[in-house]
């Protein structure tokens, strides 16, 4: 159903016994950065309600007429989903990845696909949170990881999504990591993901109200261009000295404006970039 008021229509789907719904984008019109706290919708969206089998259409639709300021002048249409192993057909399809030389990222049930005597595995199956690797984001930051000796480090992954990067810090050597993120969806998964790669104890999770500034080795925050822009003060204050920093999220023509931003206290590093993303990273310039 294609709506001006996308609220009410989530409402009335709810309402009207959906097991679940989901706005989609009508047009190509992405919203890349929304701001902390905030979840605009576009122009023109399109919402999706997934209703049991034998629900009463007629009896949906007419509820949504009823219900919806502009109900008698949208489009409504619906379609049989087959039912089907949602988790298995996804499996089909996401083959074990290698990030760098040690490390890789795998379901659960294809570790025993890995043949690399030195591998680092990272198990992380369908979850609550964005950040399986597949992202080229993702890719950046778990390469750079991989590059570094993490031993006896503390590493702050801000705005962590599933926790991928601080996992993978973990396991690549690092004492502790602290996960950041907004949603706190975010940071369940992050949690359930730890457990499941035995790191648990080494992991704290925060939301940002509750996050205490700390000086951190290793900073890594995958998040988009604005927000890690407004982000350049907190991450100075949590990174230490001599400690290196990666910042991810943002678009090739996005780099100059965040690298300005952070100029005042890191060395950078060459950029690195893929498919049309860039991970900007360097070191801190001295002593505070």
């Amino acid at each position: 159903m294609s709506s001006a008021h996308p609220g009410f229509v989530d409402e009335a789907l709810m309402t009207a016994g959906a097991l679940s719904v989901s706005f989609i984008d009508a047009e190509d019109d992405p919203v890349l950065e929304p701001l902390p706290g905030e979840t605009p919708l576009w122009r023109n969206t399109v919402v999706l309600g997934l209703f049991p089998d034998g629900t009463d259409v007629s009896a949906v639709v007419n509820l949504l007429r009823e219900l919806v300021p502009d109900g008698h002048a949208v489009t409504v249409a619906s379609t049989l989903v087959e039912d089907q192993d949602w988790v298995r057909a996804w499996l089909e399809h996401w083959q074990p990845l290698r990030f760098g030389r040690r490390l890789w990222v795998t379901p659960a049930e294809k570790r025993g696909e890995i043949d690399a005597n030195d591998a680092i595995i990272l198990t992380l199956d369908p979850g609550l949170a964005f950040g399986t690797g597949t992202h080229p984001t993702t890719d950046l930051c778990l390469r750079w990881l991989d590059g570094l000796s993490l031993k006896g480090k503390t590493v702050l992954d801000y705005g962590c999504g599933s926790g991928i990067l601080a996992i993978a810090a973990l396991l690549l050597g690092a004492d502790r990591a602290v996960a950041v993120d907004i949603d706190p969806q975010a940071l369940i998964a992050t949690r359930q993901n730890a457990e499941t790669n035995g790191v648990a104890d080494r992991v704290e999770t925060y939301l940002p109200e509750a996050f205490t500034p700390f000086a951190a080795d290793v900073v890594v925050a995958n998040i988009l261009s604005g927000p890690l822009v407004s982000l350049a003060p907190l991450l100075d204050r949590c990174l230490a000295d001599h400690g290196v920093l990666a910042l991810a999220g943002l678009l090739d023509r996005q780099a100059d404006e965040v690298r300005a931003a952070y100029a005042g206290f890191l060395d950078f590093a060459p950029d690195a970039g893929h498919e049309g993303w860039t991970r900007i990273s360097g070191r801190r310039a001295g002593t505070r």
